[in-house]
């Protein structure tokens, strides 16, 4: 169950940097929905990685919850046309992707 908190946390990682990056986006002013959806993904990310350091130890969890909003926040701004998809960038983004999955096996 740990392990599937620490996903869905770092899930919400994605979530509140998207929120972030919307917060701001329109002409330099604040916008109030995108920060209020900051707010709350950043609390329950930091939340759930809090309970998945319980049982998982503190490195590996950190490094999964990074590894996962990262190559989650980069997949959004790939599909939303922040970033390009270069061969490079989807090579390395792998390569976390696959750091991740190799954490979780040897954990």
């Amino acid at each position: 169950m740990s392990w599937l908190i620490l996903i869905l946390s770092g899930a919400l990682e994605a979530v509140w940097a998207a929120a972030l990056h919307r917060t701001f986006q329109v002409s330099g002013r604040r916008r109030l929905a995108p920060a209020a959806l900051f707010l709350v993904a950043v609390a329950a990310s930091t939340g759930g990685l809090a309970v998945a350091m319980q049982s998982i130890p503190t490195g590996t969890a950190y490094a999964v919850w990074v590894g996962v909003g990262v190559v989650l926040t980069s997949a959004y701004a790939m599909a939303t046309k922040v970033e390009r998809p270069t061969a490079a960038r989807l090579l390395l983004l792998s390569g976390i992707a696959a750091c991740v999955v190799g954490l979780k096996v040897v954990a």
